[in-house]
């Protein structure tokens, strides 16, 4: 299953991807009420595939029902998107995890996931204007991703149970600020500007993902690829990343994993080639299975 979120003038509503379009659950249960159906993405991961069983038969039941309409089918490029999980507990981050990505950085392989964290402030959806903080940087970089959303609290799981903990996977576009992350040993401040974690455009769940350690990965700017890869370049795979961080922290349902990017990014050009983006700016990240991400950069003033 294929999950939207629906920013209506700042409420986020639940949508169902359909190959017809996005079906509009929050307006369906207006007209076919089920208190069991649950109409916000946070309640559809915390109920895992329980939920997930509930929406789809819902949407079966509706669409032979009288109260299914054209009008609950939206067409995507009619669709305001917010980021596809809303609120997420955590937001955590592996750095320099593509063995390519590692060596145009002139970076050493890591022996260990290395983990820093972003914050709910950068989430953002498909379509949705990135603002560039120019008073502040002029390094902005994209870093196309694998998202792995948590479904199942996970605390000392083992690689092997890892995968049962994963609700799904989404795509996200890891907008880093170079000079602010690289001013300091702490990549922090320059990975966690206002809408530097634009998410989507769609929630999908593991089911139809299967194996994401060999997804394609594509970045896309201005029409341009910039990158492109597989996930089975990935140091570290996403059994191995959700077990490790488990064995430190708790994860919950809601909190999302950002994988790391392949090679490709603006910094693993040489010096005088460095291109970083700009005002206009369209960057698409697109990912097998989990549809394509597209951001236009903008002028924060």
């Amino acid at each position: 299953m294929k999950l939207v979120t629906m920013d209506d003038n700042g409420q986020m509503k639940l949508g169902v991807k359909l190959e017809e379009g996005i079906l509009d659950l929050s307006a369906a249960l207006g007209r076919l009420p089920d208190g069991d159906v649950p109409s916000d993405v946070m309640d559809v991961i915390a109920g895992g595939e329980k939920a997930v069983a509930t929406v789809s038969g819902y949407v079966d039941r509706l669409i032979r029902s009288e109260a299914y309409a054209g009008d609950l089918l939206l067409r995507e490029e009619d669709v305001t998107f917010g980021p596809c999980v809303t609120r997420p507990n955590k937001i955590i981050c592996v750095g320099l995890n593509y063995r390519k990505h590692a060596l145009e950085t002139n970076a050493p392989i890591p022996q260990y996931p290395i983990l820093f964290n972003k914050f709910n402030n950068t989430l953002t959806g498909h379509g949705q204007d990135v603002p560039l903080p120019e008073r502040v940087s002029s390094q902005v970089d994209y870093e196309a991703e694998l998202v792995i959303v948590i479904g199942k609290t996970a605390k000392y799981v083992s690689k092997e149970d890892a995968p049962g903990h994963v609700f799904g996977y989404c795509s996200v576009n890891d907008l880093s600020a170079r000079d602010l992350q690289m001013r300091t040993a702490q990549w922090l401040l320059g990975k966690s500007c206002d809408g530097f974690s634009p998410l989507g455009p769609y929630l999908v769940t593991a089911d139809e993902v299967g194996d994401p350690n060999d997804l394609e990965v594509k970045c896309v700017v201005n029409g341009e690829v910039r990158q492109h890869s597989n996930t089975s370049d990935m140091i570290f795979r996403c059994d191995e990343i959700v077990s490790y961080i488990s064995q430190h922290m708790t994860l919950v349902p809601g909190d999302i994993i950002l994988t790391g990017t392949p090679e490709g990014v603006v910094l693993g050009y040489p010096e005088e080639k460095r291109v970083y983006l700009k005002p206009g700016d369209v960057v698409t990240i697109e990912i097998e299975k989990l549809g394509s991400l597209t951001n236009r950069m903008v002028s924060e003033a």
